[in-house]
């Protein structure tokens, strides 16, 4: 029986851990029923390799930004250079930006405007933003709002795993919570209180491969067909059926990232 499909909207499939059997990686994916990837681009001199993928396989779209822990090691990006980018026809959103206080709080003026730039891309082309935060909740909930304020435009909190604060900040903006692996350990029962209050509508699965394995494949190399486990995981916290929440989760990818749909 063919498996509900299903989409990993945020996977590095540049990565070394992946890129080595990038081939059979796909394969296993599409085998389980994920027949859609967004690869991310973190560092703009990897967009050759990144475009290149996307390009290469059916299913597989990219975004591209500067991640915030790379941003005082990176040339700035100009929203000039987004919109030029986001003119690929599989370019399908902005980021992933955001801010990381964990590891590089010394960053944090940098990472900011960094960030403020990913929010106008976003707003000038329509695709939505992916956000990083880690640690920076207060931060990143004001710049959010604010910038909303300012002009709307569309967001992901990708690989959520913050607190409910920013959650309901997010959602308060129309934004969406992507549910990665961390949502699935046994530990984050927090994190599932915090998914099980938001809207289903609002909901969107992903990996984060090569990082963040599911259950009970945890501590192990991630890979887009791990993504069904995390969809597991999803529909039980929503009491639906694994075919209904895979249904639903992949509307709600289409709305957001339109360009894929």
């Amino acid at each position: 029986m063919t498996p509900p499909e299903i989409v990993d909207s945020h996977c590095h499939l540049d990565f070394p851990q992946l890129a080595e059997d990038l081939e059979a990686v796909i394969a296993r994916a599409r085998a389980a029923g994920v027949t859609r990837m967004v690869t991310i681009c973190t560092k703009l001199r990897d967009l050759p390799q990144v475009q290149a993928i996307a390009e290469g396989f059916d299913g597989v779209f990219f975004a591209a930004g500067t991640h915030p822990m790379s941003v005082a090691k990176e040339p700035m990006i100009s929203v000039e250079e987004l919109v030029a980018i986001a003119a690929h026809p599989r370019m399908v959103g902005i980021g992933e930006s955001g801010l990381d206080y964990h590891y590089t709080a010394e960053s944090k003026v940098v990472q900011q405007e960094s960030l403020r730039i990913h929010i106008e891309a976003a707003r000038q082309t329509g695709l939505p933003l992916i956000i990083h935060a880690r640690d920076a909740d207060e931060d990143m909930a004001r710049i959010l709002t604010e910038e909303h304020r300012a002009g709307a435009y569309s967001c992901v909190m990708h690989c959520f795993s913050s607190g409910a604060e920013l959650a309901r900040a997010a959602l308060d903006l129309g934004f969406y919570l992507s549910m990665s692996g961390i949502a699935a350990f046994p530990k984050s029962d927090a994190l599932r209180e915090i998914f099980r209050a938001a809207p289903p509508e609002r909901i969107l699965l992903e990996t984060d491969a090569p990082y963040l394995a599911p259950p009970p494949y945890r501590g192990k190399r991630n890979e887009p067909a791990y993504t069904v486990h995390t969809a597991e995981a999803g529909a039980a916290l929503f009491e639906m059926e694994y075919a209904d929440f895979a249904r639903l989760t992949s509307a709600n990818f289409d709305r957001l990232f339109w360009k894929a749909a």
